[in-house]
């Protein structure tokens, strides 16, 4: 997923190590995608999540 932000946005991502079995990710501090009942969001649907924060923090 990072290669893919990275690719298809253009983003500088970090990994950073959190508590057995979470997965969030975060644009500036904020959780826009992480893993829940219904396991891991798709690739598609993290740089979604990560296109709209960063167009709602260019745009507000």
């Amino acid at each position: 997923m990072a290669a893919a932000l990275r690719q298809d946005l253009g983003v500088e991502v970090s990994l950073s190590r959190g508590s057995w079995g979470t997965f969030e990710i975060a644009v500036n501090g904020k959780v826009v995608a992480k893993k829940g009942l219904a396991g891991f969001p798709t690739e598609t649907e993290v740089v979604a999540a990560v296109r709209r924060e960063l167009g709602a923090a260019t745009s507000g």
